[in-house]
């Protein structure tokens, strides 16, 4: 990956659906290896914002950047080659339920690589003992609890080393405990690996943890971004009393 360039850029990026604009010119730059959460109140286009980067959504204007490569004109193929960079962590784990914790995280190695069989379940394997669930390979995803499933979401995503990943509401419906787990996971993450976060989530607590920097959407546009002092002393009260905020919405 080349260092000189930022991980993700976007570019003056809108997206509308029907009559409702969800993101408007909205301008972002994340240097690799930074963390940022991205704030906001409920259908401001922060999980907007991540399948844009991803490449789920097209952006009516603008441009997105992955890594120098601006993939808004890529054909599914090209997009396909460009995601293999991305890890994606579901606000709900998103797991196949008909198949078995392990061979969920397997799935990409199956999917994108030519590994052998046994290398693939050693890997995956390998990335379960990093979650902390060593011993569930065989178990079903109906056999987790939520804090599991999350885990479980997490090790998939990291399946292909990506050095970028994005996590939609990676607290949403755990309790405080095992929400302050996975974000202890997502900081080890950037810290072993430098690997860079995008983080969308209403838990403040979790922001502070995780981010280097956090970003403020508000209809569509980025009001405040900085370090999470930075908005503790904005002049938005908005702001203000989100970052005054304990739980998660």
């Amino acid at each position: 990956m080349a260092t000189d360039r930022p991980a993700v850029e976007l570019r003056a990026v809108s997206k509308s659906f029907g009559t409702r604009k969800v993101l408007d010119d909205v301008s972002l730059t994340i240097e690799a290896g930074r963390s940022i959460c991205i704030l906001g109140r409920s259908g401001t286009g922060k999980s907007v914002s991540l399948k844009t980067i991803i490449g789920l959504i097209r952006p009516d204007t603008g441009g997105v950047l992955i890594e120098g490569e601006d993939i808004t004109g890529l054909s599914s193929r090209e997009l396909s080659r460009v995601r293999k960079r991305i890890g994606f962590l579901f606000q709900y784990a998103a797991l196949f339920d008909s198949i078995s914790v392990g061979e969920n995280v397997a799935f990409p190695l199956r999917r994108h690589s030519d590994l052998a069989n046994d290398e693939i379940r050693s890997r995956a394997s390998h990335l379960l003992t990093q979650v902390g669930l060593g011993r569930e390979y065989d178990k079903m995803p109906s056999d987790l609890s939520g804090g599991m499933k999350k885990r479980a979401g997490l090790a998939r995503a990291l399946a292909l080393q990506p050095p970028i990943l994005l996590a939609d509401e990676p607290s949403a419906g755990l309790d405080p405990v095992t929400a302050g787990e996975i974000d202890a996971l997502l900081v080890t993450l950037k810290q072993q690996s430098s690997t860079t976060l995008i983080v969308v989530t209403h838990n403040i607590p979790s922001a502070r943890t995780i981010a280097d920097e956090l970003v403020f959407l508000h209809e569509g546009r980025i009001i405040a971004q900085g370090a999470p002092a930075a908005l503790d002393r904005s002049d938005i009260p908005l702001v203000r009393q989100f970052m005054t905020s304990e739980g998660a919405g």
